[in-house]
């Protein structure tokens, strides 16, 4: 529990700055990071709990279904049962008495909670936090480090498994449930998002969903996908192809993976994450390719599948020690085929490394 009393301590110390008297966390991410309370949601209304944070109190609100499970693993918290809904919960407690304000995590509030709460206490005013509670969440301590690191493990395994048993005539589908298959059989929780298989045309789309398409010989198949463990996440993606390649296929897999490599070779702290994306984007467009390559080079992975710092043209976002980010390069071509791949790296104090235990590269 001493990890839950360091966060609570940074976080009020947030709090102390930004002049916030009590902050509402209802992302899972935040809910678990600073709790130690597992459970998860599926959609932003099917919430299975919340936390309350003051300046000298932590509340974990809940409902029935998950009391028992919320005393066991938040017992720095008190246990609020929510019979009524988490706003009237809200109303209910001592602790938001004298509160005339209640910041939230923006991105995780829906607009009918929001109006619920402001119902519920019509003193209480709600408001976005002024700074992003999951900011702290970016640099990984040494335990999450290895968590990650064996949710990638698990993936790769997987994946090494896949290729193995792969040939002419599996559809995507199966493939994908193979893959999800082995995550849990290896010890995963389960898949960290929804896995990616895309083969021939179908590669173009980089967030392609896997159907009933069959893989033929001569097509690229990505593979895009991560395992979780303990809630932590791993993600990647490799690129393969079934049979004799092509020309083209040749050509775009070499400009990716170059890309891929002058993108890690600038990865280090103080380095800025638009200049790492734009190491890779800027020779990608010398190669011809630019306009084949639209999303940002990678995301940070944690608690949550994406996450800070996000390497994008757009960041603003300086890489420190502990980041653990994706470099994820790519060229899709529309009608014929893409290729991407995709490397975990930490950064150091005088780098980065790969976590990545097996590269498993395919040389064309």
């Amino acid at each position: 529990m001493n990890q839950v009393s360091d966060r609570l301590r940074a976080l009020r110390g947030l709090m102390r700055l930004s002049s916030v008297p009590a902050l509402l966390l209802t992302s899972p991410a935040s809910r678990r990071y600073y709790s130690g309370f597992e459970a998860g949601d599926t959609l932003l209304n099917e919430s299975s709990g919340a936390l309350l944070i003051t300046a000298r109190g932590q509340y974990l609100l809940t409902d029935s279904r998950y009391t028992e499970a919320a005393r066991a693993q938040a017992p720095l918290f008190r246990i609020v049962t929510c019979r009524q809904g988490l706003a009237r919960g809200l109303a209910g407690l001592p602790a938001l008495e004298k509160a005339a304000s209640l910041h939230l995590e923006p991105e995780f509030v829906s607009l009918a909670l929001f109006n619920e709460i402001k119902k519920a206490r019509p003193g209480l005013r709600p408001a976005a936090a002024p700074f992003d509670p999951a900011g702290p969440r970016a640099q990984k301590t040494p335990a999450e480090i290895r968590l990650v690191q064996k949710a990638l493990a698990i993936t790769e395994a997987a994946v090494s498994a896949l290729w193995e048993m792969m040939e002419p005539g599996l559809t995507e589908r199966e493939a994908a449930f193979f893959l999800e298959r082995e995550f849990r059989r290896l010890g995963a929780d389960g898949p960290a998002f929804e896995t990616i298989v895309a083969s021939g045309p179908n590669g173009a789309l980089p967030h392609a969903e896997p159907d009933r398409k069959k893989i033929r010989p001569g097509e690229t198949v990505i593979i895009d996908c991560g395992a979780r463990f303990k809630g932590y996440c791993a993600d990647i993606t490799r690129t393969r192809i079934i049979g004799r390649s092509r020309k083209w296929q040749r050509e775009i897999y070499a400009i990716v993976k170059e890309a891929q490599d002058r993108a890690l070779a600038v990865l280090a702290p103080g380095r800025s994450a638009a200049e790492v994306d734009r190491a890779a984007r800027d020779f990608i467009a010398a190669r011809g390719y630019g306009q084949y390559f639209g999303h940002s080079l990678g995301h940070g992975v944690g608690l949550f599948i994406h996450e800070a710092p996000r390497l994008s043209p757009r960041s603003r976002e300086e890489l420190r020690p502990g980041h653990i980010v994706t470099v994820e390069p790519g060229i899709y071509l529309p009608g014929r085929g893409g290729v991407r791949l995709e490397q975990l790296a930490l950064v150091t104090d005088r780098g980065a490394k790969i976590l990545n235990r097996n590269e498993d590269f395919y040389n064309f």
